[in-house]
């Protein structure tokens, strides 16, 4: 039961209600429910259920399929703390890899973010942030409306 009067935001709240039952109830894969049935279960506005599932995400727990809903992750994709990394790092610890296998050549386009999109099932968002973090890393350069490309290997990070 939801506390609504307490020092506690709602939000946080749903999200440990909702993070119980995919550890005791749910497998890698599993659907979540959805923004609208929080919504009606927990009498909570819009806002408050994405805040919710946001937590989740950024926790590694679950992962969001644009136009298809949100997903339990495997447990094994786990970071080095031992919690589950973000669905984001998982995808550009994918990308870091075939980079490094040199499937991708130096100054080498890497697949679009629609094309990322539909390879991993994720929201555009989530391979975004995934791209972001392997520009930061050094792995990749972007180009205004042109794209992202392979550093130059003199350039990656050691």
């Amino acid at each position: 039961m939801l506390n609504r009067e307490g020092d506690t935001y709602l939000y946080l709240q749903i999200s440990e209600v909702l993070r119980s039952r995919i550890t005791a109830e749910l497998s890698p894969g599993d659907p979540v429910i959805s923004e609208a049935e929080i919504q009606r279960e927990f009498k909570v506005a819009r806002t408050t259920a994405r805040r919710a599932i946001r937590v989740l995400r950024n926790q590694g727990l679950v992962h969001t399929r644009q136009g298809e809903g949100t997903f339990v992750n495997d447990p094994t994709l786990s970071g080095p703390s031992g919690r589950l990394a973000p669905f984001y790092r998982h995808i550009a610890g994918e990308m870091r890899e075939r980079i490094k296998r040199r499937e991708f050549m130096s100054r080498q386009q890497i697949p679009s973010e629609v094309e990322l999109v539909r390879q991993y099932g994720a929201a555009r968002e989530t391979v975004r942030r995934a791209i972001a973090l392997l520009r930061e890393e050094g792995w990749v350069y972007s180009i205004p409306h042109r794209g992202s490309y392979v550093s130059p290997e003199e350039q990656w990070p050691v």
